[in-house]
């Protein structure tokens, strides 16, 4: 408890309570720039031996965050564990993720970040939908919440999901899986994708399920936060009715 209460004071609107009854909480971290090119969540269960007997439970999620990167840095904090057996360790892990942004960000290509820029110029002329939360669903500590947003345009898409990582709630889920289908009149096609998240398979059961409804024009997105117990294909039920319930609103 004493971890945590130091944690919420070091860390401030970054630190997140996601379930304190079960112990979760996440933080986003950044490389601590002005305006900041890499930033990071880290969600973290703590289990009822920690920290005397067992390490916590950890997600690390960020859109960049795939293959090597994502070895290299799961590596790092398991070390920090083992090095420091038996004893509060977030804010070590915390620091050290921060450390990893802030040499990326030194390391950086500037003509990524010039890129990106113009990217975000072009882009401001697409107004931001609304966007639509749906009631969550929570089977054995997993928590299952789908957003919806009318969409007509790929650009629109992007600033939705941007919109919806704001929320540090939402960045911090152990999952975001989406899908969208936008119907072209003049070429009489639908552009449609969709992604998994890590949630095997489930982007594209999304994508099918709004194929079945028939419905375009729409993004959907299912937050899913890990409880700790696995649900097997329970997860693909409730992540599809949480969609379900929203597009047939």
């Amino acid at each position: 408890i004493d971890e945590i209460e130091a944690l919420s004071s070091i860390y401030g609107e970054d630190w997140c309570v996601v379930d304190e009854d079960e112990k979760i909480y996440c933080i986003k971290i950044n490389d601590c720039l002005d305006q900041p090119k890499w930033t990071l969540c880290l969600q973290v269960i703590l289990p009822p031996g920690y920290p005397a007997a067992e390490p916590p439970i950890y997600q690390l999620n960020a859109p960049w965050l795939r293959g090597q990167d994502y070895v290299e840095l799961a590596n790092s904090l398991e070390e920090i564990y083992v090095q420091n057996l038996g004893e509060s360790i977030l804010y070590l892990w915390v620091e050290k993720i921060r450390e990893v942004l802030i040499e990326k960000a030194q390391s950086s290509d500037p003509g990524i970040s010039e890129n990106t820029q113009v990217f975000q110029f072009t882009s401001l002329d697409e107004e931001l939908p609304s966007i639509h939360h749906g009631s969550p669903i929570t089977d054995r500590r997993s928590t299952f919440q789908a957003h919806l947003a009318p969409v007509v345009t790929p650009r629109q898409v992007k600033k939705v999901l941007e919109k919806l990582y704001e929320n540090k709630k939402i960045a911090s889920a152990t999952h975001n899986i989406y899908a969208y289908r936008i119907y072209c009149e003049d070429k009489q096609t639908f552009l449609q994708d969709c992604e998994d998240d890590g949630e095997t398979a489930a982007g594209g059961r999304l994508l099918h399920l709004m194929q079945i409804l028939n419905v375009h024009n729409v993004l959907v997105v299912v937050s899913r936060w890990y409880g700790g117990i696995l649900l097997g294909p329970d997860r693909f039920k409730h992540i599809n009715n949480c969609a379900r319930n929203m597009l047939v609103e």
